[in-house]
């Protein structure tokens, strides 16, 4: 069988700023210093902890770790895509971290409203410029990939029969947000993802009806604004 985002519903950024005059603080024997020590800097995978939105900040979900067992792929090296351009859509599509990230989390938000959509908010942290090169990536794979594509991981394929570029609300410095149509047990279910980037940080949302394929209802399963909203405004 085909194992997929859709198959997961079987289940069912520190900047340093220095002070003063123009040059580096100085300690105790005027020599220049630091302007913090390691451990004062968060560590990419601290950093983005903190950045995940809570069960306080969302109310109405329920935020736990994410749980792969049925994922097309556990790792991006796993996954791939019959057309090399439409990768970043396959990977988003399936809550694997883009590009080269210094780190990763990825939450499932399940919502206390029954028949509500299923939610997966994933965060990732980047090298100085690597994060803007994430999103042009993930833009141009909207515009190449309209008449689908087939991902493929170590679990499975999923065929991906189109993709459409959609208006989303500005979030973040840059974003972009898409559609995706595919078929489970012959019924059509359309996916949302919407991909944000604030400086070095790439937050990734997406949003499956796990209930309808579950019972063979087709689906067009929208992000929740609240969340996208408050996870957003969380990144900067």
């Amino acid at each position: 069988m085909n194992r997929s985002v859709p198959a997961l519903a079987v289940l069912c950024l520190t900047a340093l700023t220095a002070c003063g005059g123009g040059g580096e603080p100085e300690n105790s024997t005027g020599e220049p210093r630091p302007t913090a020590t390691r451990s004062e800097q968060a560590a990419p995978a601290e950093r983005l902890a903190g950045l995940m939105v809570t069960p306080a900040e969302v109310k109405g979900y329920v935020v736990k770790p994410y749980d792969d067992q049925f994922a097309l792929a556990t790792s991006s090296s796993e996954m791939t895509a019959d057309k090399p351009a439409c990768t970043p859509l396959a990977l988003a599509l399936n809550q694997l971290p883009l590009g080269e990230p210094q780190a990763d989390l990825t939450r499932s938000l399940d919502s206390e409203s029954q028949g509500a959509p299923d939610t997966y908010v994933t965060l990732t942290t980047y090298a100085q410029g690597e994060a803007q090169a994430v999103l042009a990536d993930v833009k141009k794979a909207v515009a190449a990939c309209g008449d689908g594509f087939t991902a493929k991981g170590s679990n499975g394929s999923t065929v991906y029969e189109s993709v459409e570029a959609e208006d989303v609300a500005p979030a973040g410095e840059e974003t972009v947000g898409f559609s995706a149509t595919t078929s489970f047990q012959g019924v059509s279910h359309t996916l949302h993802t919407q991909v944000v980037r604030a400086g070095d940080v790439v937050g990734v949302y997406f949003a499956a009806d796990g209930m309808a394929m579950v019972t063979g209802r087709p689906s067009d399963a929208k992000l929740p604004p609240a969340v996208v909203k408050t996870q957003s405004a969380k990144l900067g």
